[in-house]
């Protein structure tokens, strides 16, 4: 059986993810390595693209021990082959060859076929399209980013994570496998 995380939003609702270690290990370790030291805790979603996706954070939760990269998934399992990014999964973002993003994770609100092998899909939403749904149509303005080239909008009312509960289902996660040069992004800093 897959472990669960429960995403509970502020607003009372939630999203709940089953976490796929057998599609993306090393990202799957790395989201309850975060998840599991309440990193994601009390912190507002911080980029909506309507029709495109949902980024939960792109500052690592603005927390330093979340501030690291790991491998491409598909670099350390080549036998892995990738699933599809689409509605209803669950994908680590990344920086290139620099590395995936910690624990930058997002929802795709329509088809990305030009995700495959690079941004790994980790995750299913077995409850809580609604919410994501819902979130793509609040209110947003522009933020500017460091990166050229990226949209950022921002909810103007926050919508918050209230908490992260995970379900091991009695198995346990080791810490996950770090690049090993660390050449952070400029929104980390």
């Amino acid at each position: 059986m897959n472990p669960i995380a429960v995403l509970y939003m502020k607003n009372g609702k939630k999203i709940v993810i089953e976490l796929l270690p057998e599609a993306a290990p090393n990202t799957v370790n790395s989201f309850i390595y975060v998840a599991s030291r309440g990193l994601m805790d009390h912190h507002a979603i911080q980029r909506i693209v309507p029709g495109s996706w949902i980024d939960v954070s792109y500052t690592a939760f603005g927390k330093k021990e979340a501030q690291y990269l790991i491998p491409n998934e598909f670099e350390l399992h080549p036998e892995i082959t990738p699933l599809d990014s689409h509605p209803s999964a669950v994908c680590m973002g990344g920086y290139g060859a620099d590395g995936l993003a910690s624990c930058e994770f997002f929802f795709p609100l329509r088809d990305c076929p030009d995700h495959k092998g690079v941004y790994p899909v980790f995750g299913r939403v077995l409850e809580g399209m609604d919410e994501i749904y819902r979130l793509e149509k609040v209110k947003t303005v522009p933020v500017d980013f460091p990166i050229p080239g990226v949209e950022v909008n921002e909810p103007v009312e926050p919508e918050i994570i209230d908490r992260v509960e995970l379900e091991l289902r009695g198995q346990t996660y080791p810490e996950p496998i770090r690049m090993k040069e660390q050449k952070l992004p400029p929104c980390w800093k």
